[in-house]
């Protein structure tokens, strides 16, 4: 009898999250409000730093939109990304009307390079946004050593970055002027849909935290429950509708609390891997330095130069064994709109094109179970065969 399909990632929902939801639906408030508020109090205080302010949101996306925004990035301005990303990092510059200029990864770690990025600077550069992909720190000290010498905001991509360190500091704690995290379902904590925004710089808090919902001058959860009347607000800018609901935050609230459980067991199962394929023709993903933590959202593996099955085969002979897999990702410069856009071409990222053309992801997440994970190792070696 055939063993069911493994898919690539799922969400571990416990009891405790289903009880937070069910007491959110019951007790009326059910958009954005004192769940919402403790969430992002709870999120701080994870941080450990009473000097950051976050901001719960709808996505990690709408967090970055509004990170550039408050930060005035605009029409004329350039902003450096890796093209080694999901496209939401990038197209958040394109609504603001700036222009986007993407720059290679390192090949050890596939994060952003900072050589490349200084490489790529020019008098129209107003910002640099570093992607810390898969969960591994980018060389942070480099890039904020360079954006302070040329005067660029920071603005972190920390969407597989919960809770990964950087010279033994969390991710969000640095001297970035905002870093935004994803909560979507597959990252390694979930509201479903959701993300939250974090800085220490009061006056962009305060332009975020407008924008994020209609450029109102008081939120609906202030006005609603105010015990005077307080109907009155104002809209002193064009906002969004960018907030998180207090359902998503129920959810959040003990995902949270379970989130130093989920990195050991990521990592456990990330050194699994690790030993299982030491003697293939593969490239296994980096370990974080010595005294840093790595989140593991993605267990990346690349072939290498011996083997003997191209990425696409690699790919259908796991989904034939009934295990799901991914490629993070297929890199922007690549992809129709910034291809054209720029005028990229595959040769101007060798680094990533090199790691697009050999790489996949595995299933690597916390519902695994011992046998799960000895399937997949099992299935990688078979289809490496």
């Amino acid at each position: 009898m055939s063993l069911p399909f493994l898919p690539f990632a799922l969400p571990e929902i416990g009891d405790e999250e289903i009880a937070e939801v069910v007491d959110t639906l019951r007790s009326g408030w059910v958009t954005t409000g004192p769940k919402a508020k403790r969430f992002e109090q709870a999120f701080t205080e994870f941080l450990g730093d009473p000097s950051l302010e976050s901001i719960a949101v709808n996505s990690a996306t709408a967090g970055l939109h509004l990170a550039l925004e408050a930060l005035g990035i605009g029409p004329g301005d350039e902003v450096i990304t890796t093209t080694h990303t999901f496209t939401a990092t990038a197209e958040v510059v394109r609504y603001l009307g700036a222009d986007v200029v993407l720059v290679d990864i390192d090949p050890a770690t596939l994060c952003i390079d900072v050589a490349a990025v200084e490489r790529a600077l020019t008098p129209r550069t107003k910002a640099v946004m570093p992607v810390h992909y898969a969960g591994l720190a980018a060389d942070m000290p480099a890039l904020l050593a360079l954006a302070k010498a040329h005067g660029l905001k920071v603005v972190e991509d920390a969407a597989h970055a919960l809770p990964t360190t950087c010279g033994g500091e969390l991710i969000g704690t640095l001297q970035s002027d905002v870093t935004v995290f994803s909560f979507y379902a597959n990252k390694t904590i979930t509201t479903g849909e959701g993300g939250m925004v974090v800085t220490r710089d009061p006056e962009l808090a305060k332009r975020m935290k407008v924008m994020r919902l209609h450029g109102m001058s008081r939120d609906a959860f202030d006005r609603f429950t105010a015990t005077v009347p307080s109907w009155y607000y104002e809209i002193v800018a064009p906002g969004f509708k960018y907030n998180l609901t207090d359902i998503a935050a129920a959810l959040g609230l003990h995902q949270l609390k379970r989130l130093p459980a989920f990195q050991k067991r990521r990592e456990q199962i990330a050194e699994q891997f690790h030993a299982a394929f030491a003697d293939l023709p593969v490239i296994t993903p980096p370990r974080a330095v010595d005294g840093d933590l790595h989140a593991w959202h993605l267990y990346v593996l690349r072939l290498g130069p011996d083997a003997a099955v191209t990425r696409d085969l690699f790919i259908e002979r796991l989904f034939a064994a009934g295990i799901g897999c991914s490629v993070h990702y297929i890199p922007l410069h690549l992809q129709p709109y910034w291809r054209d856009r720029y005028r990229l071409t595959p040769q101007m990222f060798p680094h990533s094109q090199h790691a697009y053309e050999r790489m996949l992801s595995l299933p690597l997440y916390t519902r695994m179970t011992d046998a799960d994970v000895q399937r997949v190792i099992d299935a990688v070696r078979a289809a490496l065969a």
